[in-house]
């Protein structure tokens, strides 16, 4: 008898190409990288914004207003905005089941619970920014 554990030979980078649930996890995952990078980027922002110079935060401000960063911005938007939106809500079911009585509501009347709840928070919202 060995004394030495099986260990399964697994590909170390492209595991996760196997499986459609472990690509769908790692797009989850992709999400640390971006919050990653908006944290450095509100650092920045705040110590332009530290040193009482107007040069200095209008100088951050540009850098921002570039088409590389606006392209970044727009992706990141839409990512957050669509993938995760979606993603959250279809687990919402699962992590918020609703029991009435000894009846469990259905997940699809939680999913556009939350869908309607978006519609109306997303009009409210417009309608104070002034956008409708």
């Amino acid at each position: 008898m060995s004394r030495q554990p099986y260990i399964r030979p697994m590909p170390k980078a492209t595991w996760y190409l196997r499986n459609g649930r472990y690509k769908v996890y790692m797009l989850r995952e992709v999400t640390c990288l971006l919050v990653g990078f908006y944290s450095f980027l509100m650092i920045y922002g705040l110590a332009a914004l530290s040193q009482d110079t107007p040069q200095a935060w209008n100088a951050f401000l540009a850098s921002q207003q570039n088409t590389f960063m606006t392209i970044v911005h727009a992706v990141a938007l839409l990512y957050f905005l669509l993938y995760q939106t979606f993603a959250w809500f279809e687990l919402a079911p699962k992590a918020m089941p609703l029991q009435l009585g000894e009846k469990k509501l259905p997940g699809s009347v939680i999913v556009i619970a939350h869908y309607v709840a978006w519609a109306i928070l997303s009009g409210i919202i417009f309608f104070a920014t002034g956008v409708i």
